[in-house]
């Protein structure tokens, strides 16, 4: 798949990954959510699959997954630029 219309994942590696799961989010919004059908387990397994290959992805960039889940909006932090 082309990747170039679309943001790239954090890791080449998972670009194929993310594009597989966009593929399946596009369709279950689609053909499912939007006729009412509100059950998203159609993805979940892939969802999975891609979500691994991020985390590990960020452990090797070193980036830390309790850094990624803080709120900082309308915090001090917010304000402070990042070190």
């Amino acid at each position: 798949m082309d990747h170039t219309k679309y943001m790239k994942s954090i890791d080449d590696k998972c670009n194929e990954l993310k594009s597989q799961y966009e593929k399946c989010f596009n369709a279950w919004f689609s053909n499912k959510f939007l006729k009412g059908v509100k059950n998203d387990s159609m993805c979940t397994s892939l969802y999975n699959v891609y979500q691994q290959c991020l985390k590990k992805a960020m452990k090797e960039h070193q980036i830390d997954l309790h850094d990624v889940e803080i709120n900082h909006l309308e915090t001090n932090k917010e304000k402070i630029p990042p070190s």
